[in-house]
């Protein structure tokens, strides 16, 4: 006998419709990575998606804290196994891709990517934006577990802005969906998109490269980190290229920040 409907926001969720294997929704939590990370050492399939409503101690890359209030964004963890370790170091980019993807129907700008894990919101979604205009729509964080050289299982932390944060961290400039989009309708959007990037083997493919080039707002601008120099897009192992003069270096680690803003 079938149990009864989820339900999100009042309204009933089909959750295993948009890939969904596993549900846990908690009303307040210190981070879904948290979470997820216990499911899955007791066992927790691919396709567990923990939600919150209240993350009381999100977190970003670098040890960074995410704003996760009530009412104000999408805030979840997607489990998942069987990733292969040579795409691992390119998954949060993947990741980057998919949300940038399935989103764009759900805004009214334009959507960019900024190295390593950031979908930025813009004006419009016709000619290349100025960085400065840009605000942060999303984030990705992903961590692994691994067993010997076998990756056990990845979890995929997700935020994303329903509307602009009531309080905003030093050097923040956020951007938030269309008005009146719901949790379900982004759930819907990203999922399928999120379990099919996990899927997929090896470093970035060349229809991955030309996608990601199309979306990224920093290529051509003067950086003065992870080192001083202009930002040339990444390579397929996903790391950026950083122009120093005559030569070019590649960085797997880091934040990328612009001389231009502030």
């Amino acid at each position: 006998m079938a149990g009864p409907p989820l339900l999100l926001d009042g309204v009933p969720f089909d959750a295993g419709a948009v890939g969904i294997t596993a549900w846990q929704h908690e009303a307040h939590v210190a981070s879904t990575m948290d979470v997820a990370h216990q499911r899955a050492s007791e066992g927790a399939p691919s396709g567990l998606l923990v939600l919150a409503d209240v993350q009381s101690a999100g977190r970003g890359r670098s040890g960074k804290a995410w704003l996760s209030r009530a009412g104000d964004g999408v805030w979840f963890t997607l489990l998942e196994r069987g990733v292969a370790p040579e795409a691992l170091q390119v998954l949060s980019l993947r990741v980057g891709l998919a949300l940038a993807e399935g989103l764009t129907a759900l805004t009214d700008g334009g959507l960019w990517l900024k190295w390593p894990n950031d979908v930025l919101l813009g004006s419009s979604d016709t000619g290349r934006p100025v960085p400065a205009e840009l605000r942060k729509l999303a984030g990705v964080l992903v961590e692994a577990r691994w067993r010997e050289s076998l990756v056990e299982w990845v979890a995929i932390g997700i935020g994303v802005n329903l509307r602009v944060p009531h309080a905003l961290p030093s050097g923040v400039r956020p951007g938030a969906l269309r008005a009146g989009v719901t949790r379900a309708q982004v759930l819907g959007a990203l999922v399928p998109r999120l379990r099919e990037a996990t899927r997929r083997a090896g470093t970035l493919a060349p229809d991955e490269l030309e996608a990601w080039h199309a979306r990224d707002a920093m290529a051509g601008h003067r950086c003065v980190s992870p080192e001083a120099g202009v930002v040339q897009g990444i390579d397929a192992t996903g790391a950026l290229r950083v122009a120093q003069g005559a030569a070019t270096r590649h960085f797997r680690s880091g934040s990328l920040e612009l001389a231009e803003m502030p």
